[in-house]
């Protein structure tokens, strides 16, 4: 095609296109959809437009009148661009929270306020890239302003046109972003006075903060007090280091409020939701650790972790900011409570759901918020709600489309109330706290009481005392006996969830609201969250609650600029009373709505959940370990207790549950860690179970009598002390007494004497094992063969024969003696021969002592001489 054909060709589209626009302008209902878009277009796209700012982010009445927005335009074609220009174009306000997402996905035509175009290129060469700056007024009489006349939040799109190498001009490529408007300035050309922030009733805010990662402990690690911690990478030692992903968000808190957290400010509205997990593995990089070289070989090569330092500066920060700060503990590794519930494993479910918050205490030093569950997921099904209920969980904090009015369904559109009650999910009403001896109830209702079954850490004998802003739910029950659910805001917490370089998208986004985001840049997408965190204080709706609990994902990936500008948003709101900073454990204590409600589970989190196929490994293994568990004897002062060698057994468990890296996209690799750490995890329980055994003999094992005991000897290589129990298979010919439960010490070996009894002088095999006094086999079965000096019935016999036959013979001889008579036995032998026998060998004997005592005599006289001489 030549140049010229070409250009009649986009000229009469471009004609036609401009004839229709007009005609083509929809209506934007409350739950507009859209009607296209640039990324959806089958148009080849020869620009990239990139929002890199906006000035202000938010408008007030101080701010400039004058909105400045800066961005970049890449060729990304195969051809150069003339005459690229670029205005903004405004959509009018927001008026359903719905519209937050889905006017981000409308197309141009929908954008009905545009300002003039601004050359910002003659010509752009296929790679070439250039930056712009647009200034445009926010009102004024001269209609090329943006014309807002009123608070609100404002849709605003940058539109880029250019003329294609043999093509006409059109528009190239977009981008979307929402303005808050608070307030207005004066008008640039004083057409009209500042306008303040709208007098409606503040609505009360509650923002968690989540800290959590995914799960880096390698699989198979026993809690051995020598034993050198090992990570899958040392990615986190990045994160917890100046400029990670962990870093900043912490440090965003000490930028923002610093050491000024007092109750009733901004900061008392924030509360830090933390994974155990993520402490757990923090704490030990502070001590000297090693990551693997190859993460897909985990029995590979490690070397030496370079977070040592970093880990241990963050864990202090934290520490600082748990002090003074409302804290709550996420389930241990995000785990799937669905996949807890499946697996319904009463010790596995304490370790991911209760022992969290005392592992939360224990590090962080501070007093969490008790009875209340925030599943990753952000969605329930009946089973995982009623183990919630049944573990003691008060309140479970999910999406607001994750419950139904009772009767209804699930409606992502529905304005949902903060706190609802579902009655179908109930359990018995929590036992109050037992009181310690000299304590007092309240003292009860302030000290974690240990669940059944319970594996957690163990707590110092204190806890210390609640921040100001937690008290009143400082693990005090509600006495509900149903399930109560706290519901966040999606749209706000989805535009959150939008924030980071690879942001997902959340399982309670509804499918009309899905796009991919990373379309647009970190700008436009940090301006659309402080958007949804302004709209509903802008709106005056008395229909609508005047409240909100804002939920970033659990694995947020704001940086600190960003994570600051949402602080800084929420102070903002502040100061124009536009929000009351609510505490979260407020939010948990409050009564709930009056009307019934019930689970609505989100079909996306169904897809994103752990398979069932993990349930049953998982409590099989966990509950080899709670029998191992009961065999272990704790020693005062010694280390490791029982739970603290199995503990990280136990943990590999609740990881390979986690939804951590189930989250938009393939989950082969998420399979792939799960799989690993249930074969490791078995591994190292398996070698647990052989490393108490019974020593083979070797050879024969000879008793010196019938009833000599036999003589075993039992190995313990854990460094713990052991019950055991002796399990031998006597065969018949055997008697063997069961001595009942002994103790084995740790690291060593201990000698049994058997009582046993062996009637038969064959070699006999008798087979022998260990268990624990509940029956649980250890170790490797042995059998050793027994041969006894016995000679059985025969020598019985023969020994009865031969003392009757003595008996007989002496009674004879006593008899005869009695009577005077000659013994058989002593005819033949003359009398006087007798007793001149008998004379002579008693002279002899005589003569033998003359003899002796001569020598004597002679030996001592010489003995005399030798010493005068």
């Amino acid at each position: 095609m030549t140049r010229g054909p070409s250009r009649i060709v986009f000229l009469i589209l471009a004609i036609l296109g401009a004839v229709t626009a007009p005609s083509a302008l929809p209506v934007i209902t409350a739950h507009a959809q859209p009607t296209g878009s640039a990324e959806d277009s089958a148009t080849p796209q020869f620009l990239k437009l990139s929002l890199d700012s906006v000035s202000p982010n938010t408008v007030t009445p101080t701010s400039e009148p004058v909105l400045t927005v800066t961005g970049t335009v890449t060729n990304i074609g195969d051809r150069g661009v003339e005459a690229v220009t670029v205005r903004v174009q405004r959509a009018r306000a927001i008026a359903d929270p719905s519209e937050l997402r889905t006017t981000l996905k409308l197309d141009q035509v929908n954008y009905d306020y545009p300002t003039p175009f601004q050359d910002i290129a003659v010509r752009l060469e296929p790679g070439q890239r250039q930056q712009f700056t647009l200034s445009v007024p926010l009102r004024d009489g001269t209609g090329e302003s943006l014309n807002i006349t009123e608070p609100g939040v404002y849709p605003l799109l940058l539109n880029v046109n250019g003329t294609p190498d043999y093509g006409g001009q059109a528009r190239l490529d977009d981008a979307r972003f929402l303005l808050p408007v608070l307030g207005l300035p004066a008008a640039t050309d004083g057409s009209a006075p500042p306008l303040p922030a709208p007098a409606n009733p503040a609505v009360s805010t509650t923002l968690l903060w989540p800290l959590a990662d995914r799960p880096r402990m390698v699989a198979g690690q026993t809690g051995e007090l020598d034993r050198t911690v090992e990570l899958t990478d040392d990615e986190l030692a990045a994160s917890v280091s100046r400029g990670g992903r962990l870093d900043e968000l912490v440090g965003a808190l000490e930028a923002v409020f610093g050491d000024e957290r007092a109750a009733g400010g901004p900061a008392s509205a924030i509360c830090l939701a933390v994974d155990p997990d993520l402490l757990l593995t923090v704490q030990a990089m502070t001590k000297d650790y090693r990551v693997l070289a190859s993460p897909s070989d985990p029995d590979g090569a490690t070397r030496p972790g370079s977070g040592t330092e970093s880990a241990q500066q963050w864990l202090d920060r934290l520490r600082g900011l748990a002090a003074s700060m409302c804290t709550v503990a996420l389930p241990f590794a995000q785990v799937d409570i669905a996949a807890l519930a499946a697996a319904n494993d009463p010790a596995l479910t304490a370790r991911a759901l209760q022992d969290p918050a005392s592992i939360v205490d224990s590090i962080l030093n501070t007093r969490s918020v008790r009875g209340v569950s925030l599943p990753d997921s952000s969605s329930l099904d009946p089973a995982a709600a009623q183990l919630l209920k049944s573990h003691g969980f008060d309140t479970a904090v999910l999406a607001g489309n994750a419950v139904a009015p009772e009767g209804g369904v699930g409606d992502p559109y529905a304005t949902v109330p903060d706190l609802v009650r579902l009655p179908g999910i109930a359990g018995a009403p929590p036992q109050p706290a037992p009181v310690p001896p000299g304590g007092t109830e309240q003292e009860a209702a302030t000290t974690p009481a240990p669940a059944e079954g319970q594996v957690g850490p163990e707590l110092p004998n204190t806890q210390p005392p609640a921040p100001p802003n937690q008290a009143g739910s400082g693990g005090a029950s509600t006495g509900d006996p149903a399930l109560r659910v706290a519901t966040f805001d999606i749209w706000p917490a989805a535009a959150l969830a939008g924030i980071g370089s690879n942001p997902p998208t959340p399982a309670y986004v509804p499918e009309p609201a899905r796009y991919p985001v990373t379309n647009d840049s970190r700008s436009a997408r940090l301006q659309d969250a402080l958007g949804a965190l302004s709209w509903r204080a802008l709106q005056a709706d008395p229909a609508r609650p005047r409240s909100q609990l804002i939920m970033p994902p659990q694995q947020w990936g704001a940086n600190r600029d960003e994570a600051v500008a949402v602080l800084r948003q929420l102070e903002l709101l502040a100061e124009n009373k536009l929000v009351d900073p609510r505490p979260f454990d407020e939010l948990a204590s409050r009564p709930p709505d009056p009307a019934p409600y019930q689970l609505a589970p989100l079909p996306e989190a169904a897809v994103e959940a752990v398979p069932g196929h993990f349930a049953v490994p998982a409590r099989d293994q966990s509950h080899r370990i709670t029998q191992l568990l009961a065999a272990m004897v704790e020693v005062p002062e010694s280390q490791p207790t029982p739970r603290g060698y199995l503990n990280p057994l136990r943990d590999d468990l609740v990881r390979a549950l986690s939804l951590s890296d189930r989250r938009g996209g393939p989950t082969a690799q998420a399979e792939v860690f799960a799989q690993r750490r249930i074969e490791k995890a078995t591994a190292a329980v398996d070698e647990i179970y052989r490393s108490v055994t019974v020593l083979p003999p070797g050879g024969v094992y000879t008793l010196a009598s019938e009833s000599s005991p036999l003589l075993l000897v039992a190995r313990n290589d854990l460094p713990i002390s052991m019950r055991i129990r002796f399990r031998i298979d006597a065969p018949p010919e055997t008697k063997i007494t069961d001595i009942g439960e002994q103790l084995l010490p740790p690291r060593g070996t201990r000698s049994f004497q058997i009582p046993t009894e062996v009637s038969d002088s064959r070699n006999l095999v008798v087979p022998i094992s260990l268990s624990t006094p509940e029956g649980v086999p250890l170790g490797h079965a042995t059998s050793i063969s027994v041969r006894s000096n016995a000679y059985g019935q025969i020598l019985a016999i023969i020994t009865a024969c031969a003392a009757a036959l003595l008996f007989l013979l002496a009674g004879r001889r006593l008899w005869r003696r009695f009577h005077g008579e000659h013994d058989p036995a002593d005819k033949g032998v003359d009398p006087g021969v007798r007793r001149r026998v008998i004379r002579l060998g008693r002279a002899r004997r005589r003569n033998a002592g003359q003899a002796d005592l001569q020598v004597s005599d002679e030996a001592l006289r010489a003995a005399r001489r030798r010493e005068r001489v």
